[in-house]
């Protein structure tokens, strides 16, 4: 592998020292080979080597204002922020327009969560920097930590003028423009952009993913295009866009994107998930199926695959096989409210009605509030003879839908079971009232209620009184 210049020199200083540390000879290093070798331990985790070259550094070079300055970075990592601040000052008398100490000590005010003054120091290092780009990304971070996201937006793009080449700052820049729901803004930031740089693979990534956001899967497509044909080892872009094709409802193509994910890396759980999806919409049942099936083999513990499977034996009105791999899903997720109601659905067609009673009461329990769960409980319990258990659910369907006729039937013939004949006609007013042309779900629901001499009295009543 070939080297720099620059890397060979590091990598032989490092070598030279690690000797030094095994046979306890000491050698001379200049200052700057201290900095990289203490740098280097600092990136690689390794503090005590750290430690021991900063040691050795300060000993053979003692008025090193860089080594001093490598010391307040590493006191700042170990949270010794006081005897970094008194350091830093030091070296403020010393070197006033030194931009690394005004950056140093912006760092010790950051982690005392103090990030106006950490700007401050910030725009003070800007009068004294020639790397502006790496001070206006240290300011746009600040910024981001204050939840100040449009003044972290203007700063990233600062950088951004000054290094058009910095991906961290292009990552912050959209990551602003979504928190502010700006994803139109993106666009024509992302499009300026690449006018610039027209070959940043980054850049036609992150338009591809704000075009996929704001439902224009064409564009987006394309973008992830282009930066497949810049990196064709793209893995993100790969998938991206086979996440559009499939909006576009161009399945095959994009099988045949993910099939090329799967060929850059090792197959991933959501990659055979999907493929499976657009096989299922290509109506290859069976192929549907194996990559499912190859989804939970990954990803055993992935429940958007057991109840990929569920489904998929839903539609095949296999309930058998349907009731067995939502349990799969729910021994995962026993908190999601959209499992439950699968459970109880696929109970409910085997005719298991006492699970399927207890699904459906678990889903709501888990927040689902939809209409039809909340119906479905109530005809339960009234299947299974529990008329004030299907009473008491029903009134509370009512306080989130207070004016649904098919609420109201429903309360109707409870009471009328009941022999409640007020609440029974009370109900059975509402009912008529929202809706007088359903009323044959009353009919359907409690034939024995319907075909009583009051009610039709009452119903024949009620019409007379509107016309």
């Amino acid at each position: 592998m070939y080297l720099s210049n620059e890397e060979e020199e590091n990598s032989l200083s490092l070598s030279k020292f690690e000797s030094m540390l095994k046979t306890n000879k000491v050698f001379f290093f200049d200052s700057e080979e201290f900095e990289d070798i203490i740098l280097h331990y600092l990136d690689t985790g390794r503090i005590n080597l750290a430690k021991k070259a900063l040691k050795l550094g300060l000993e053979q070079h003692p008025k090193s204002t860089g080594l001093k300055l490598v010391q307040i970075e590493l006191l700042v990592f170990e949270d010794k922020l006081d005897i970094a601040d008194k350091l830093c000052n030091e070296l403020f008398a010393i070197e006033p327009t030194n931009e690394e100490v005004y950056i140093q000590k912006a760092n010790i005010h950051s982690k005392r969560d103090e990030h106006e003054k950490a700007v401050e120091m910030l725009k003070n290092a800007l009068k004294y920097t020639d790397d502006y780009a790496d001070v206006y990304n240290l300011i746009g971070m600040e910024y981001l930590f204050m939840d100040e996201l449009e003044l972290a937006k203007e700063n990233f793009i600062k950088c951004l003028d000054e290094d058009i080449e910095d991906h961290s700052a292009l990552y912050n820049v959209v990551y602003c423009f979504d928190f502010l729901d700006q994803n139109n803004e993106a666009i024509l930031f992302l499009n300026n952009f690449i006018d610039r740089n027209p070959y940043s693979e980054v850049a036609w990534h992150q338009l591809g993913r704000q075009y996929y956001t704001v439902k224009d899967y064409d564009q987006a497509v394309r973008a992830f295009d282009y930066a497949t044909l810049i990196d064709e080892n793209f893995l993100g872009a790969y998938l991206e866009k086979a996440k559009a094709l499939e909006k576009l409802k161009k399945y095959q193509e994009a099988i045949d994107c993910y099939n090329i994910t799967m060929e850059l890396d090792d197959a991933t759980s959501f990659a055979l998930l999907r493929v499976g999806k657009c096989h299922e919409k290509l109506g290859n049942a069976e192929l549907a199926l194996q990559f499912y099936q190859k989804t939970v083999h990954e990803d055993p513990l992935l429940d958007k695959a057991w109840i990929a499977i569920t489904d998929f034996y839903i539609r095949q009105k296999n309930f058998q096989k349907a009731l067995y791999y939502v349990n799969k899903a729910i021994s995962i997720d026993n908190e999601n409210r959209l499992y439950w109601k699968r459970y109880a659905a696929i109970n409910k067609a085997l005719n298991f009605f006492e699970e399927a009673e207890y699904g459906f009461r678990k889903a709501i329990e888990y927040g689902d509030l939809e209409l039809d769960t909340w119906l479905f409980w109530g005809d339960i319990l009234q299947f299974l003879g529990e008329f004030d258990s299907a009473i008491q659910t029903l009134l509370q369907a009512a306080e989130y839908f207070p004016e649904e006729y098919e609420v109201e039937y429903r309360l109707a013939g409870m009471y009328f079971m009941l022999q409640d004949e007020i609440k029974g006609k009370f109900h059975l007013a509402n009912g008529l009232r929202l809706n007088y042309e359903n009323k044959s779900l009353l009919e359907e629901l409690f034939p024995v209620i319907w075909n009583r001499k009051t009610v039709q009295d009452y119903i024949q009543k009620h019409k007379k009184a509107d016309e």
